[in-house]
């Protein structure tokens, strides 16, 4: 009796594992271990990450990345890639800050700013690769050097900006209610979210609608998952994937906007290595690297993971740069080889089913 229940179980996993696409399940697999991970961080180091206010802080240190690694996602579905998204970032603050803090202007011409920039960027790379067909990583790799060049062109030394209206936007706390703690000396503090987070996850929340629900997004999982087959089905694949570059141009300069407003500064140095993090993102979010899979949930777990893989390893007190660097990758091959196991698992198991039929 026992081996007939265990089968009868085996058999509703199996079936449930060959009929999950594999967004869904590469989807469901980021979000249980991100938990699994944050439970095991509170359960063995406590303390600060029984603090709920821990979490919302990685929310706040991580808005702009969660901004960027959507737009990447976006581009990876697609199947291209774009790592300017560094670049991009630190010149649209600095940008802001010029003009902010030694020309005068406005919150609101800072934001439009930012945003013409990021669509500069994202039409002239938009064009080359989907139009002039020149591949993606030399396009943005040009990008990239371009946006850093162009950020020291603009100042070449850091600026502390000391608009008030940024200061007042920057010091803007959200509260989340019920979540407050109260702290040694037995006072209450509520708390708090900025407004990049807000920003961050309506982003998230837009794009997620629009790649499910909406003939655009639907377009990006047919050409990343083969140009020729998405041509028979009357998609204009050159201009998808000009979208898809174009949407992640803007999105790179909201971002830009985003990191300026969280550090109040502009400096060359900005955003250091920030494509290289939204590509692991995206990638431990489930999104592949091959093109046609991928889910911008997934991506804003997989910001979550990285940040909470950071925080562990400084709480650990291994907060040296390169113990950080060494347990990312880590954790990236990680992902890499389960991505490449379930879905080689999934393919194994639906050829099975076919040949018993």
């Amino acid at each position: 009796m026992a081996e007939k229940k265990k089968t009868g179980l085996g058999s509703k996993f199996s079936g449930w594992f060959g009929r999950t696409s594999d967004t869904n399940l590469l989807l469901t697999i980021t979000i249980t271990v991100f938990f699994l991970m944050y439970i095991s961080a509170m359960v063995f180091q406590g303390e600060g990450f029984l603090k709920p206010q821990t979490f919302f802080n990685i929310l706040n240190a991580n808005a702009s990345l969660i901004i960027t690694a959507v737009g990447l996602s976006i581009v990876m579905i697609c199947g291209g890639i774009d790592i300017s998204v560094g670049g991009v970032v630190a010149l649209v603050s600095m940008s802001c800050a010029v003009y902010l803090d030694i020309h005068g202007g406005s919150i609101f011409g800072a934001v439009l700013l930012a945003l013409g920039i990021g669509l500069a960027f994202g039409l002239v790379q938009g064009f080359l690769v989907a139009y002039l067909g020149i591949q993606p990583f030399i396009v943005t790799l040009a990008g990239m050097f371009f946006a850093r060049g162009m950020t020291t062109i603009v100042h070449t030394a850091p600026i502390n900006v000391e608009n008030k209206d940024l200061i007042a936007l920057k010091d803007t706390k959200i509260i989340v209610p019920g979540f407050g703690a109260v702290n040694r000396k037995g006072i209450y503090i509520d708390a708090y979210v900025e407004i990049g987070v807000i920003v961050a996850i309506l982003v998230v929340i837009i794009f997620f609608l629009l790649l499910k629900w909406s003939k655009m997004g639907r377009g990006f999982y047919a050409v990343g998952g083969n140009n020729q087959s998405a041509l028979m089905l009357g998609v204009n694949v050159k201009r998808t994937k000009f979208l898809s570059h174009l949407i992640y141009g803007v999105l790179a300069g909201l971002a830009g906007f985003v990191y300026f407003m969280h550090s109040g500064s502009g400096s060359p140095t900005h955003a250091t290595g920030m494509e290289m993090n939204a590509i692991a993102c995206a990638i431990i979010g489930g999104t592949m690297l091959t093109g046609g899979v991928g889910n911008v949930i997934g991506t804003f777990f997989g910001v979550l993971s990285l940040a909470t893989i950071q925080n562990i390893v400084a709480s650990a007190g291994l907060g040296d740069a390169w113990w950080t660097g060494i347990t990312i990758a880590g954790m990236l091959c990680i992902f890499l080889v389960i991505q490449a196991v379930v879905i080689a698992q999934k393919k194994k198991l639906i050829t099975k089913k076919g040949a018993a039929t």
